[in-house]
């Protein structure tokens, strides 16, 4: 049997917040799996205390949120609040009712976050590779050094540094083999032990734009792995040459992990009280509809080019909604060297405020 149901106005659908800051891949995508429900007067769209990972949002009629303790409010369809999820904490710290007839629709909030973080680590993992200067390129330095030398690798165990390096398989390649392509599923992390290699992306007219030089001790692909993310750019090796791989399991388990410090909301609020500053690493939209009063604001897509505005001997805890976002941006900022924690579960978690 036909599936009966109505998929949502791409319209009204491209006016939500945060979906409104997907690229056009991710929102079709999106719009494909998101439907409209129609919602009688007097029926409950969900209670006080349930964990649903939805965000529920009225594009027509008028929904009434209450709790235990606060005044009751209304969100009407159509209006600039109405753009936000209704109540979007998790578990669930308020419940909403249809007080007119109303049409609604969730949206699987684990799936926007994924889309959302995708769509704002394209651009980083390439403009993360620093080109070297003439005289650094020009003076052979053993590409385990170099990498032991990387900021990031001095928050690593010495016992994890030395199972990645057992870990790692060495593969040979020639000029012109095509180790990442862009669009691909992130499989692995790579260290150019020799050779050297090009990133690439099309641009518009169709000709291959060329944005970054790869040469010994560089690595590459680690973001794409930090969230399931695909390939933004394709790196092409320009010489023969010898790669240094490792697993997405072992990248995971062996460098991103120790790398990061999860935070309950409580230890969190201690550090706070200490003298650390929240991150938050959400849209602009989504961190002035809900954002912690004194954060600073920093969305993921623009973490690069800000990062240099942080203190560098201060210490954050980065936060979003989940902890997707945030993890992301955690590595990154670890790897230049800043002292960062991650808020476990996100705001919505169930620690949250």
């Amino acid at each position: 049997m036909a599936d009966q149901r109505q998929l949502v106005d791409k319209a009204v659908l491209r006016m939500l917040i945060p979906v409104s800051a997907l690229n056009q891949e991710s929102f079709h995508e999106l719009a494909g799996k998101t439907y409209v429900e129609e919602v009688p007067a007097g029926k409950t769209i969900f209670r006080q205390g349930e964990t649903d990972r939805k965000n529920a949002y009225v594009i027509e009629g008028e929904v009434q949120i209450t709790s235990d303790q606060g005044k009751p409010m209304s969100v009407v369809g159509g209006t600039p609040s109405a753009r936000h999820p209704l109540a979007n904490h998790q578990p669930r710290q308020h419940a909403a009712t249809a007080r007119t007839a109303c049409r609604i629709v969730r949206i699987d909030s684990d799936l926007l976050d994924v889309f959302l973080t995708w769509d704002q680590l394209s651009g980083i993992e390439v403009t993360e590779i620093q080109p070297k200067k003439q005289d650094e390129a020009d003076t052979h330095v053993d590409w385990m050094t170099r990498i032991l030398q990387s900021r990031a690798f001095l928050q690593i165990p010495p016992a994890n540094i030395q199972a990645m390096f057992m870990q790692m398989q060495e593969v040979p390649v020639a000029a012109g083999d095509v180790v990442i392509k862009q669009g691909d599923e992130g499989d692995y992390y790579y260290i150019i032990k020799s050779g050297k290699a090009k990133v690439t992306r099309p641009s518009k007219a169709g000709s291959e734009l060329v944005l970054a030089q790869l040469d010994e001790g560089d690595a590459f692909g680690e973001e794409a792995l930090l969230s399931e993310s695909k390939r933004n750019a394709t790196v092409t090796m320009v010489s023969d040459g010898n790669l240094m791989r490792l697993s997405k399991s072992d990248f995971n388990s062996l460098l991103k992990e120790p790398m990061l410090s999860w935070l309950s909301r409580k230890e969190a609020e201690d550090q706070i009280a200490r003298g650390a500053k929240w991150l938050d690493v959400r849209l602009e939209s989504e961190y002035a509809n809900d954002g912690i009063t004194g954060s600073i604001n920093i969305p993921l897509f623009m973490l690069r080019l800000k990062a240099e505005s942080l203190d560098p001997k201060g210490a954050y805890i980065v936060c979003c909604d989940t902890g997707r976002r945030s993890s992301a941006a955690a590595f990154l900022l670890g790897e230049r060297g800043f002292k960062v924690s991650v808020l476990k579960d996100g705001l919505r978690g169930a620690g949250a405020a």
